[in-house]
């Protein structure tokens, strides 16, 4: 797990400062989640083609993996190391998800995990009642904070000393330059449109952003409050199948705080982890190498550990 980070410098965070900057921010939230209803009054009276549907799917997978395999595990976990240029492709990709600059998004997700669930975190969905006695509590407030709310009224991280290693990749802060990012990002919209019009435009790009964000933010949000618990760690992460699945493997997530560094996050066989397989292909490809597993006994203590801690008086 990374050290704890230290705190940014005031002068250097960014809050909303007006209201043209709160309305730039809840368009970018809120269009992406119109979208489908705009499509479907566009769409009234015929059907849905399949290139419509190929490039829904299609960019929300690329996309996606950009932000599970790129910006994740690849770039904030150091999981293991890529060819540049399947390194290049997938920060890309992630960047195409518009899910922000690939070293803010890092530095973001280091600060999470230091701080998890407790003061620092950037989207806990919960909050101490009682630190003493460690009782925490959640609701609708905190759950809208966790998902969403963070993106638009959270502190940026960008005055963090977290992640140096970030700060000295040519090729990381290169794409995290805005006007690189955006060229990327916008790139993400040309194509759809180029292969299916301004229904393509709406499938491929608009909705499917809208169903990564709200898939990614629900790791933050949803997979901190229900789910299981295969491991003790000391935050309310929780595996929930339904976003290991449509997660690309991120649903797995008391797996991954529980093992920060793995490339894994599905540790059993049945957790599917689509994420993990393409790692794993990388490698056999060599496309990827020093690819950090977690140690067989390692993780058989842990979960003795787990066990015996739920089966106590």
């Amino acid at each position: 797990m990374s050290a704890v980070p230290t705190a940014p410098n005031p002068s250097e965070s960014f809050r909303i400062r007006n209201k043209g900057q709160a309305l730039l921010l809840w368009l970018a939230v809120l269009i992406p989640l119109l979208a489908p209803a705009v499509a479907m009054c566009m769409l009234w009276g015929r059907w849905v083609g399949w290139i419509d549907v190929g490039l829904l799917f299609g960019m929300y997978i690329l996309c996606g993996l950009g932000i599970t395999v790129g910006y994740h595990r690849m770039l904030t976990h150091r999981s293991f190391e890529a060819h540049p240029i399947a390194k290049f492709t997938f920060l890309a990709l992630g960047a195409m998800s518009g899910m922000g600059p690939p070293l803010i998004w890092a530095i973001t997700h280091i600060h999470h995990h230091a701080c998890s669930d407790d003061d620092g975190d950037p989207h806990s969905p919960w909050d101490w009642v009682d630190r003493a006695r460690k009782i925490r509590k959640t609701g609708f407030r905190q759950f809208n904070r966790a998902h969403v709310l963070w993106v638009v009224y959270g502190d940026s991280l960008t005055g963090s000393t977290s992640g140096q290693w970030l700060r000295k990749d040519s090729m990381v802060t290169w794409l995290s330059r805005w006007d690189v990012y955006t060229a990327i990002l916008v790139l993400g919209f040309v194509i759809p449109f180029l292969i299916g019009g301004w229904q393509g435009l709406i499938w491929g790009g608009i909705v499917r952003m809208g169903l990564t964000h709200h898939v990614t933010w629900s790791i933050n949000s949803v997979c901190h409050i229900y789910g299981r618990r295969s491991f003790d760690t000391p935050d309310c992460s929780k595996n929930n199948w339904i976003f290991g699945v449509v997660g690309f493997g991120e649903g797995w997530h008391n797996n991954h705080h529980a093992f920060p560094r793995s490339a894994f996050h599905g540790l059993r066989w049945w957790q599917i982890d689509t994420s993990g397989y393409v790692i794993r292909c990388m490698e056999l490809l060599g496309l990827a190498k020093a690819v950090w597993r977690v140690p067989k006994d390692k993780l058989r203590n842990r979960l003795a550990v787990a066990e015996a801690s739920r089966n106590a008086p």
